[in-house]
């Protein structure tokens, strides 16, 4: 059973490295949309830190914020078998 569960997490150890280099790879071959990810996190920091609520937006530019960097990471994750032959 041991050694069942240390094959386990050295396969998900490997995996996850696989998984890193190829989000990787994904981000520098398309840097303007790994920039705007940046972007978006750095004015996400910057709006929950700020003293007001910009005029009652900050809660919708918020949402719209994550919901644009968790579509821009999907984008980055798909992998069209045309483009990578």
């Amino acid at each position: 059973m041991k050694g069942l569960l240390s094959g386990i997490a050295i396969g998900a150890l490997m995996m996850g490295g696989v998984w890193t280099a190829a989000a990787q790879n994904e981000r520098a071959m398309h840097p303007r949309i790994a920039a705007a990810i940046a972007s978006l996190k750095d004015a996400e920091a910057y709006m929950r830190e700020a003293p007001h609520d910009f005029g009652g937006h900050r809660e919708a530019a918020l949402k719209a914020s994550e919901a644009a960097i968790r579509q821009l990471n999907f984008a980055l994750a798909y992998r069209d078998v045309r483009d990578h032959r």
